[in-house]
């Protein structure tokens, strides 16, 4: 029995991974037509559609108050953490800031989970540590880094990838059972965060109908957080933390596919290495 939970959570957690891969790659292209803001406005738009749907059809009760203020705070951090990582990018130095946040993102969840929960297995644990530079160095672009601007966006990728942990670990503090109410409440957060932050850019909202694909961002991302708290019901935090971050190894795949842009020897280790990090967190 414990080993099919295990299986299923860690299914779940590829899921999520896969899903919010597919959410970045989308939500890369969507940029291309409208500016970063207007299309994080429609993502979040998006996701509140779809988890209001979802949680309608499901019938799950309405969120405990404990509830909503881990969605709060998950929220806000989650929307600090996406303010920090555009600005970031925005700067150029996009080699440098995606696999840093990516790590941090992965190694925070690992790092709270042993606190309180105890270590986990011998072999998970060293999956863990064939993942983390696995992580690393899928993300890497391979773009050149710009010196003059490195240190900045080597400080706000640190912002972003601790509050992007800080999300994982917040959403993952709701009662069990609770899945979409609370993040219909983060995403809301979201969604007020990328108003404010159009509003102080002076950039117009954004028509839905011009930029489709921003919508799938949405449904993707979305579609990830929800993937990961239904793995997280089945296995421990930081095993889903770690096996979610695999998201740029979706990222990087996809355009390779679609855009057919070249990939690094480098991105290609760190996908061997993931992969072997998956056998060893599965054993």
């Amino acid at each position: 029995m414990e080993l099919s939970s295990n299986l299923t959570g860690i299914f779940l957690a590829l899921i999520a991974a896969a899903t919010w891969g597919g959410g970045d790659f989308s939500g890369g292209l969507a940029s291309r037509r409208s500016n970063l803001f207007q299309v994080l406005v429609i993502t979040s738009v998006t996701g509140i559609v779809l988890l209001m749907g979802c949680a309608l059809l499901s019938g799950e009760a309405l969120p405990a108050s404990n509830d909503v203020l881990w969605a709060l705070a998950a929220g806000l951090s989650g929307a600090i953490g996406i303010a920090a990582l555009y600005q970031a990018l925005a700067l150029g130095n996009a080699a440098s800031v995606a696999p840093t946040s990516a790590v941090l993102c992965a190694l925070l969840p690992v790092v709270f989970t042993m606190l309180t929960s105890g270590l986990p297995g011998t072999t998970q644990l060293i999956g863990f540590l064939l993942a983390l530079p696995g992580i690393w160095l899928v993300a890497q672009s391979g773009n050149e880094i710009n010196e003059a601007t490195r240190r900045k966006s080597i400080l706000l990728a640190w912002l972003a990838g601790t509050t992007f942990g800080g999300f994982f670990i917040l959403i993952a503090q709701v009662q069990q059972g609770a899945v979409f109410f609370p993040l219909v409440i983060s995403r809301f957060v979201t969604l007020g965060v990328a108003l404010l932050l159009l509003f102080l850019n002076h950039s117009k909202l954004p028509s839905f109908r011009r930029n489709p694909i921003a919508l799938l961002g949405g449904l993707l991302d979305t579609s990830g957080n929800i993937f990961y708290l239904l793995a997280h019901q089945f296995i421990r935090l930081d095993v889903v933390a770690v096996i979610s971050s695999f998201y740029p190894a979706t990222t990087v795949l996809l355009s390779r596919l679609v855009l057919k842009e070249s990939t690094t020897r480098r991105q290609w280790v760190g996908v061997v290495l993931c992969l072997g990090a998956i056998v060893l967190i599965t054993l």
